[in-house]
Parts: structure tokens; sequence; C-alpha cells
């Protein structure tokens, strides 16, 4: 999904599955100091050091359900200190941890594992650790929804892994500094399987060696910076088959894992999607972000993740999402869901990330979005709002979508739908569509392969935008409820204003009178009063079609 859709999502499309995805579990309404030690991105034993690159190198074990190896930390001190934490599951054993060639101690606590250095580590130099682990990591019995690998078998009854973590964290399979603000700047996946199986990591394959037990170590490299769960492990008996897109950075080459079962399937599903979604999303957002890594689709025992460079694929070779129209408008079956939506967090999740998962919205909100834009981009700007517009079906309105940061915990499913239905209200206030491609092609650009917060984002619209839309983000993100347009007839005069939550809230609005064109307005939250010529209880109108707002008329 980013971990796909909430439970009323699902049960709206009569569609089988667990409760919600990994983001939208069910939180406790209290939070413990295992959820700190998770969430927190600024505790000094993770902020005393950045990461430059990791190699993790481990072992599956499919028969055994069983992983063992290391992942060496290579990293840039920010500041003096002895003493850093990382992150791996209490159920994985922490055999060892080596410093220059010597074993140095550490202490766990919940999933949390903090390394005491024999003398100080100063600011600015380069080292390096690594940690030896092993286990029987948590099998997910109903990835994406909750985390952990997968075990399956494919047609021929031979082994099918693959990990799928976001939301519990990539601690849950190997020792990582598990946050989304500090991202490794490079990354070597070593693999090793078991004979007659191949394991498809993010990068591009560097090697593959055959080892003297039998078993196949496969390394990939990855030239990008990527966050902790996208880096994906799939372990089966696939087939390739690629090709190449000529994008806007120029050649792209496209992968495609596949089991022997699915590949007729794939070869044409794959094509009718893949190009005309890289067309589309480039010409919104920008060039593909990691054209060193190239794109990869691999078959995927789960329905779908957007593991960078490597996207998971589970959609059954259907399209809709697993058949079915989220939108209820028809436009929604003309694609597959998993390969657009996945694909465009390549962008957004991938390409810029959230520092905390509280404010995932940027992920999930602008992906989303991307569906509706890739719609206009095959069928017109009409059927992309339809699409839109069909999905507000699924918002809840149940809590805020910004989640408490700190405590590794999300906010509201509604990041999806009516995250993307804010930002289409963005582009209908600001009126200029070509204007609207250069902010949202702009956005890509400013913040590439960063980390990000909310305010960052508001910052970038309000200058882009020459408004301050602080209020509005505020309103759809912070609150739960919508902002009510309140429209008051007098003898003489028609009144506007905005009831919300936000402080200060003002918004720009289409209003007109039944068969004129309509004109925007802004209202604050005082009633004033509203040229209209001609406007009636009966005869006025607001654009709801494209302004996701509630309206009272008195």
């Amino acid at each position: 999904m980013r971990p796909f859709l909430s439970v009323l999502i699902i049960a709206a499309l009569g569609l089988s599955g667990s409760a919600s995805a990994q983001l939208l579990q069910p939180k406790p309404s209290a939070f413990t100091r295992a959820d700190s030690l998770r969430g927190n991105i600024d505790s000094p034993l993770r902020t005393c050091y950045d990461l430059n690159y990791y190699h993790l190198d481990v072992r599956v074990d499919p028969a055994k359900r069983f992983l063992s190896g290391s992942n060496l930390f290579r990293f840039t001190a920010t500041r003096d200190f002895t003493r850093l934490q990382f992150d791996l599951f209490a159920n994985l054993a922490v055999e060892k941890v080596e410093y220059k060639g010597k074993v140095v101690p550490f202490t766990r606590e919940a999933n949390a594992v903090f390394v005491t250095f024999p003398q100080p580590i100063k600011q600015g130099s380069r080292e390096e650790f690594t940690v030896y682990y092993s286990g029987q990591p948590t099998v997910a019995e109903h990835a994406p929804w909750d985390g952990g690998l997968v075990y399956a078998q494919d047609a021929a009854g031979k082994p099918w892994v693959a990990s799928a973590c976001q939301g519990v964290g990539a601690s849950i399979w190997w020792p990582t500094k598990d946050q989304q603000a500090d991202e490794v700047d490079s990354m070597l996946i070593s693999v090793t399987v078991p004979k007659g199986l191949k394991d498809i990591s993010n990068g591009r394959l560097r090697k593959v060696t055959t080892l003297k037990d039998g078993a196949t170590r496969f390394d990939w490299a990855v030239r990008n910076p990527i966050n902790n769960y996208d880096v994906a492990l799939n372990v089966g008996d696939f087939q390739h088959f690629g090709d190449t897109y000529q994008g806007e950075k120029g050649k792209l080459t496209l992968d495609y894992w596949v089991l022997p079962e699915n590949l007729t399937k794939a070869k044409k599903q794959f094509a009718a999607n893949v190009k005309p979604m890289l067309k589309s999303m480039e010409s919104w957002f920008g060039p593909y972000p990691f054209y060193e890594d190239g794109y990869k689709l691999v078959d995927a025992p789960h329905l779908g993740m957007e593991h960078q460079s490597a996207v998971a694929y589970g959609n059954k070779y259907l399209n809709g999402y697993l058949g079915q129209d989220r939108s209820g408008t028809g436009w929604g079956s003309k694609w597959d869901f998993i390969i657009i939506h996945e694909s465009g967090h390549e962008w957004f999740g991938n390409n810029i990330t959230t520092k905390d998962i509280a404010d995932m919205w940027v992920h999930e909100s602008f992906t989303t979005y991307s569906e509706s834009l890739f719609v206009e981009s095959l069928f017109g700007k009409q059927a992309g709002q339809e699409y839109l517009h069909g999905q507000r079906r699924n918002i809840q309105n149940d809590k805020p979508i910004i989640g408490p940061y700190g405590v590794n915990t999300e906010g509201s499913s509604d990041m999806y739908d009516k995250g993307a239905n804010m930002l289409n209200m963005l582009r209908t206030i600001l009126n200029d569509d070509a204007k609207w491609r250069q902010l949202l092609r702009g956005l890509g650009q400013t913040f590439y392969h960063q980390t990000v917060t909310t305010p960052q984002i508001v910052s970038y619209f309000n200058q882009q935008m020459g408004r301050d839309l602080t209020p509005v983000f505020d309103q759809y993100l912070r609150h739960a409820t919508l902002p009510v347009l309140e429209l008051r007839m007098t003898e003489n005069q028609l009144l506007a204003r905005w009831i919300a939550d936000a402080p200060d809230f003002t918004m720009p609005v289409r209003i007109r009178t039944k068969g004129s064109e309509y004109q925007f307005i802004t209202p604050t939250t005082r009633m004033q009063p509203v040229a209209l010529p001609g406007a009636t209880r009966d005869n006025l109108e607001v654009d709801t079609f494209n302004h996701y707002v509630g309206v009272l008329i008195e």
C-alpha cells in the first residue's frame, strides 16, 4: 500500500480478508514504553548516527521457516556517543555484535537493542558494526494486513516466500534502525536460498553464487536511498521476462519475475498496465525516481506492496481491486489496481518518505490521488474526477488522518480517499491545470529522495499556490469532521460562513445559481455578505462534486 484498504472499504466491496491493513490495525488507547522505543524518531540513541550503508546477508530455510545471517551498519556519527539503538523483534536472537573485529556488549528491551562501544565514537567519524542474528520470524497469516514473512507454495509444490512488513516494521525479520526518518543511502542485499529457488530483492542483480552446500546466494545492489519496510525478499521458482521503457530520464529497464504457472497471464496483464502507468506518473509527478535500480514486478503470495524497485504483485491478474471497482463508477474496473497503486508509491512513499508514520497521509493521499490522474490520462479529466468522487463512498470521517507522533502509529484510513479528495479540491481552488501539474512535478523534485514532515509539504503548497492553506490542511488532516459551508438567505442579501474546527479556517469554494456559471467565494468563520445576484434558497448550488464539504442552507 501501502498496506491497503480499511475494513470499511473491504466490507463495502464484499471482499474477503482480515480487518485492515498493517498500518491500520487497531492500536491501544494508552501507549507503552515499547511503543515509544519503536516510534520515537528523536531519541538521542537513534539520532546520534546517520545511516550510510547496509549489507544485509541472510539465509532463508523455507522448510524450517528459519532465518540466519547478519547486517552490517555503516554510519556517520552526528555527535559524540558511546551507546546507540537498533531494532530487532524479541523473538529473533541477537547472536553477537561485532565492532572492529571484537564482540561488544548489548542489552535488549522489548524490540529494541542497545549497543555499548568500548570508547567514544566521535562526531563526524564514519564507523561500522555488524549484527549477527537468527530465528523464526513472525509468520504473516493474512499479509499484507499483518506483518512478517509469508510462506506458501507454487502450483508445483515448491516453496514461495515473501516479506511484508510495513507498519509493524522491518525489524520483524532483520536488524535495522527501524524508523522512516533515517534512510540508508545505499544497500547490498544478499539472500541465500535452497538449490532450485531464486531470490528477487530490490535494486539490480549483481552476482549469483553457487555455494558448496548447493545453496544459491543472490546479491542485489540498491544504489538509491531506501526505507526499511521496502527492503524485500521474494523466494521462489521464478521465471523472468523483461522490457524497456523510454522515459523522461532515458531507458528504464522493466523486469518481471513470476511463477511458471502465471507466465502467460503476466505477459498480457503487465503489458497492458505498466507502460501506461509509467507514462501517466512521469507526466504528473516527474521522472521515475529510481532509474539506477530499475523497475520490477514480482509475483507475491499476498495482495501486494510497494517495495522500492521490486513491487510485490498479487492481484490475481485481474483488473480492479481483486476484480472489483473501489469507486463504484466503472472506471476502476478498466485497469489493474495493484499495479497502478503500488507503483504510484514509487513517487510517494519511496521517493518522498515521511519521517513519522503519523504523517503517512503523504504516502497514501497522493498515491490514491494518482489513481484518478491515471484514469484522467487514459479517459479524460471528467472520468478521473468521477472516479475520485466515487471513492468518497469509502470515507468514514471517524478520526483525524494524522496520528499521534512518536509512538509508531497512524491516523484514520481516510488518509486514502479523503486525502485524495482534499488534493483534488486544492486543484479546483488553484483553477489552473497547467500550474497544478507543475506543482506536483515540483513536489517530487523539491523533496527528491528525502524524508519529510507535514509542515514541509504544507509550506510547499502555500508557496506554490500563493495563499495560506494551513487551516485547510489542518481541518482535513487534524480533525475528523468536514467543514460546513453555511449559507443564509435574508431579505436583502446572501450571507456565508464556514463552520470548522481549525482556527481561522477559510477556503475558497464555488457556488452558483442554477443554470449559471460557478464563481468562487472565500468565506471565513464569520458570517459575511456574498454577491450572487438572483440567489434564492431554491436555486442556490454549491460545487460539492469538486469540493468535499458539508453544506447548510438556511
